[in-house]
């Protein structure tokens, strides 16, 4: 196979571009890597050629029966590309960096006809939102918001109970809110308190205050004390944030208001990479990240530059006016080039220079000793994968592994979970819900555990480890039901056992009475994950998330049939109608019993007549 593939690989052209390594079986085609090159020809013929390569490499090699490429006419273009395929395709042997840490930030939906002030994380990039931010450690950005919504009575609720209310809610009540949902204010009259709030954050917030006391004295006058009082307070809140703002936005040029100064630390097992953030030419913090040396495929310094392409493309809060990186001169020109060209991004990307030379060392040095402090600790969750990968004796680090947790009350409604880690963190946009059938024998553990797997399988692109909820016996049932299947992935069990005190090497503040242990197919005795602190995190951290996960559908379908059971029992419902009511209705019987027929007419938008028999037989239905 890699003669033939080395003899495609010589008829590439000469040009820039980027490949997508592929694995094509009966479960349908799976792409493994994707890289860039200057020259495709090259690039891809040195993965099936004599030429030397890393452990990592020889396996990804192994997997590859075929493989595609796509030619681009400079190397920046190649750069958006490879950033673009990794999104689209997720590959298992490209690097994913995960963002250790988020800033909060301030944002506002002018596309709204009200809009509220939002305490975000991670914001999205769109032409009619405006974000204020990131706001650092002690500015108590949180509890400001809240103030300045009360403060100017401003729209708290959800876009969703905004357009669902009939009536003012008891924020109105409490005189903390203007009502827009309902018509009580004029929109230009909202858009003034709006605008009221936000100079806080746009450097005009002594205008906001100057209103704030005005408010303050109209309410001391109608004798309205205690509200005047709570101003008076707020105010005095208010005041130390556009105190902590000052300081912290002192003048500066121009050129130092918003950089990250970039460095990274190649260790034994791991590269580790360090982001001082430097905003308004204040220190707001750092981020890390960090990934196996044996994963990369490419030339460090050219993989540690894509990493951070995909990073700063894809969150909000990372998009400074300029990146201080240690790459050479060449590779900040395509970085540069590549932020313009694939995301409208002005951001560029320069050798440190004598200004920021001590900035540089003090990150390089940060990265060294995070790492360091990090392994000493077994805070790396590449030790655990490791140690998994020795336990199972696999020939590399498992990087996908996927936990099932099966819910099922006396029969009722059963359902499942999957959750999946990719390197040994949530990887939440691939978790999945799954209704079982209900059997007519109740319980059938295998029967629904061979469900999911067959349903599983339809996906393609299985995990490198299952991992089940249960003993020996659980484990085993799931390995035949695999073999049925023809699928020899491998599969171990997490289960709790009684705690041998001198054995168990933990604290006695985290465990009791019983130690969670790994059941290992062909083992005679389970690994106690005492033993490994980084592997006991993420396969117990796998399993509370199966649970919680499984049983919120599954309380969620026991609380639908339960709220909406009595639908069927109403005369002149048909399915349409019926399919109308359940999108709507998130009620439960006792509320819409004390509806009368206009208000259930209004709630499900239904004809009179339905309406009346409704309320016919929410009467006489008992739950």
């Amino acid at each position: 196979m890699q003669t033939k593939l080395l003899d495609k690989a010589k008829t590439l052209p000469n040009k820039a571009g980027c490949y997508l390594m592929k694995k094509i079986s009966l479960h349908g085609e799976v792409v493994l890597y994707v890289g860039k090159a200057k020259n495709l020809r090259v690039r891809v013929s040195s993965y099936f050629n004599n030429s030397a390569k890393g452990p990592k490499t020889e396996i990804l090699v192994s997997h590859i029966n075929d493989f595609d490429f796509i030619i681009t006419e400079t190397d920046a273009e190649a750069f958006v590309l490879e950033n673009n395929l990794i999104k689209k395709f997720s590959p298992k042997y490209n690097i994913r960096l995960k963002d250790d840490k988020s800033y909060p930030y301030v944002v506002v939906n002018f596309s709204e006809d009200f809009p509220r002030l939002v305490y975000e994380r991670r914001p999205k990039r769109n032409k009619n939102i405006e974000v204020f931010g990131p706001f650092v450690v002690g500015s108590n950005i949180s509890e400001i918001l809240k103030v300045l919504t009360k403060s100017f009575k401003l729209r708290d609720c959800t876009l969703r109970d905004f357009n669902s209310r009939k009536e003012p809610c008891l924020l109105y009540q409490m005189k903390q809110c203007t009502a827009p949902c309902v018509s009580y204010i004029a929109k230009a009259d909202y858009d003034k308190d709006l605008l009221l709030a936000l100079s806080f954050f746009r450097g005009r917030g002594r205008k906001g205050i100057a209103d704030l006391e005005r408010r303050m004295h109209e309410l001391a006058h109608n004798e309205q004390y205690e509200s005047a009082a709570m101003m008076r307070d707020n105010i005095q809140l208010l005041n130390e944030f556009l105190n902590f703002s000052k300081q912290t936005n002192a003048e500066i040029k121009d050129d130092q208001k918003d950089i990250d100064v970039v460095a990274f630390h190649v260790g034994d097992i791991e590269i580790e990479i360090s982001v001082y953030m430097m905003r308004k030419g204040v220190l707001l913090g750092h981020k890390n990240f960090h990934f196996p040396k044996v994963d990369c495929n490419d030339e460090i310094p050219s993989e540690v530059a894509q990493f951070l392409f995909q990073y700063y493309t894809t969150t909000f809060d990372s998009a400074p006016q300029k990146i201080i990186t240690p790459f050479s001169s060449e590779l900040n020109q395509i970085m540069s080039e590549a932020f313009l060209e694939g995301h409208k991004l002005k951001i560029k990307c320069l050798a440190p220079g004598k200004k920021f030379e001590s900035l540089m060392r003090l990150t390089a040095d940060h990265a060294y000793e995070q790492q360091r402090v990090r392994i000493l600790n077994e805070d790396s969750v590449y030790v655990g994968l490791n140690k998994l990968k020795d336990l199972l004796s696999l020939r590399e680090r498992p990087v996908v592994l996927e936990c099932y947790d099966i819910a099922v009350f006396q029969g009722k409604s059963p359902t499942a979970a999957r959750i999946v880690f990719h390197d040994g963190k949530p990887d939440k946009k691939s978790y999945r819900h799954y209704h079982l059938q209900e059997r007519p024998e109740g319980n059938n553990d295998f029967a629904m555990m061979k469900e999911v797997i067959e349903r599983r399988i339809q996906r393609g692109n299985m995990p490198d480890v299952f991992i089940v909820d249960g003993g020996i016996g659980q484990v085993n049932m799931f390995v035949n039901a695999l073999k049925d299947f023809d699928l020899t992935t491998p599969v171990v069990g997490i289960a709790k056992s009684k705690v041998d005190k001198k054995r168990s090497t933990f604290k006695s503040s985290e465990v009791s009475r019983t130690e969670e242990r790994l059941i290992i197919p062909g083992r005679s005795n389970p690994y106690f994950l005492s033993k490994c602190k980084s592997l006991f995190r993420i396969v117990v951290q796998m399993r509370d998330e199966a649970h919680r996960f499984s049983r919120r559908l599954h309380h969620k379908e026991e609380k639908k049939k339960l709220i909406t059971s009595w639908i069927d029992l109403v005369e002149g419902v048909g399915p349409k109608t019926r399919e109308k009511m359940l999108a709507v209705i998130d009620k439960s019987i006792a509320e819409l019993k004390m509806m009368d027929a206009l208000e259930i007419e209004r709630y499900f938008s239904v004809r009179s007549k339905i309406a009346k028999a409704i309320v016919k037989t929410l009467a006489l239905y008992e739950n």
